[in-house]
């Protein structure tokens, strides 16, 4: 995965992210709705990026547990190996994904990647610099 800061293909957005375990927990009932952890971020959009990309301190808000980890290879040409979390719930105003996220430990500036968006059917509005439906105003579904 190559992860690049672009002039002409980023921009900043805010998404809410929540840990899906304590999601499946409040819909059993083992806990209540208010105690799911979740956090509302700025985030770069970044359609060079793949996933969505987090930082240490985030990772340990939210709660998550690691899957495993994943070499990457950074903006400066550079490797790294990061840990890839259990799925996070992705929100963005009425769309929302499950997914996995990468933590790189000092990152500065969250991600939002290729996959979640298209995963929540949006892309970039490179003329106005904002996201938009790919399909519309409601999150698409396509099982081709």
């Amino acid at each position: 995965m190559r992860l690049r800061h672009s002039e002409r293909n980023r921009m900043n957005t805010q998404i809410t992210l929540k840990n899906v375990r304590d999601i499946l927990k409040a819909n059993e009932g083992i806990i209540q709705e208010p105690e799911i952890r979740q956090a509302t971020v700025d985030v770069m959009v970044d359609t060079g990026a793949t996933l969505l990309v987090i930082n240490k301190q985030l990772f340990g808000q939210l709660g998550l547990t690691t899957m495993g980890e994943r070499e990457i290879t950074l903006a400066n040409d550079l490797k790294e190996t990061c840990k890839l979390t259990e799925p996070a719930e992705i929100n963005w105003e009425d769309r929302s994904i499950s997914m996995p996220a990468l933590v790189i430990e000092d990152a500065s500036d969250f991600l939002l990647g290729v996959l979640p968006l298209e995963g929540m059917d949006l892309m970039v509005d490179t003329v106005n610099q904002r996201l938009v439906g790919a399909h519309g105003e409601h999150q698409v579904y396509l099982a081709k």
